[in-house]
């Protein structure tokens, strides 16, 4: 995107959600942000953020460059945006099917129950969703792109193979599902449950794992890359794992057996050890990072 001004980008903002003729407020609903907000936006007082630009150019339907301060071109067609309310109790009756015609991206879904729900892949893209149920749905390979999921119920589902990119999840539980060999990029993951949840083979990279609840998860051959790691404790069985350039801050590892795990950062000093049991290669790697090795006892082989 080429230079960017907050004055001219509140502009466009009013003069695009004017041309769809819907208020700050409808806006801002869309958002799950306030009236308030969008309107400090438009008087030119602050500026959204580049994933809420995003998100911003598929509601108001104009091209991401159409910020910049030399685009002016405007939506070519008055595209209604329903509120989400009405959007979110219709569902389509041919959820169950294979080869589903509908898609529900760039769309807002509140109290939604999308319970065994199949072959969702790329059709949430874009969205909006709070409250909603997944509950025993298969969303094997699933693509999510830019979008906030809030408080949805994922407990026992299939995301396995799936790719989370730049979006934001906040308090959703994901216990006893199974994300193996998924892989969540710029993404902000935050009280989380992931108790019981398979995360074989997982990666998070360049985004932040904050508060999230992880007991009794599985972890093989899981990676942490380029990763902020806060208020966060592992326990059970670590095994060919990964933490590479990651960051840490209130993080503990308490009853947990790591094995063949890496770990190549810049500082270690934050991590807390309680009564956890390494392998001889993963307690050289946490000594060299200066790890406070007192809460660690070496396996016996």
């Amino acid at each position: 995107m080429t230079r960017m001004n907050t004055k001219i980008i509140g502009n466009k903002i009013a003069e695009a959600r004017k041309k769809l003729n819907i208020s700050q407020a409808q806006l801002a609903e869309h958002l799950f942000i306030s009236a308030q907000a969008v309107g400090k936006w438009e008087r030119g007082e602050s500026m959204p953020d580049i994933v809420t630009l995003n998100r911003l150019a598929e509601i108001l339907n104009v091209d991401l460059n159409y910020f910049s301060d030399n685009r002016h071109s405007l939506p070519t067609e008055n595209k209604s945006v329903d509120s989400p309310d009405k959007q979110s109790t219709e569902l389509p009756p041919e959820r169950q099917g294979n080869n589903l015609p509908w898609d529900m991206s760039y769309g807002n879904w509140v109290n939604a129950d999308f319970s065994g729900l199949k072959n969702l892949r790329e059709k949430f893209s874009s969205s909006n969703m709070k409250d909603c149920k997944f509950v025993g749905s298969e969303l094997s390979g699933l693509i999510l792109k830019n979008n906030h999921v809030d408080s949805c119920d994922f407990t026992g589902s299939d995301i396995s193979n799936s790719h989370i990119q730049s979006s934001s999840l906040i308090k959703n539980t994901l216990n006893k599902s199974s994300l193996a060999d998924s892989e969540f990029s710029k993404s902000h993951i935050e009280d989380c449950n992931f108790s019981e949840a398979d995360l074989t083979g997982v990666k998070f990279k360049s985004g932040a794992f904050v508060k999230n609840k992880i007991a009794n998860t599985i972890w093989l051959q899981t990676s942490f890359l380029g990763t902020q790691i806060e208020d966060t404790v592992f326990d059970g069985t670590i095994d060919d794992c990964y933490f590479d350039n990651c960051s840490f801050k209130k993080v503990t590892f308490q009853n947990a057996t790591l094995t063949n795990t890496f770990f190549k950062c810049k500082s270690l000093k934050k991590i807390k050890f309680i009564d956890c049991q390494t392998d001889r290669i993963t307690y050289e790697f946490l000594k060299n990072g200066k790890a406070d090795l007192k809460g660690i006892s070496l396996l016996t082989t």
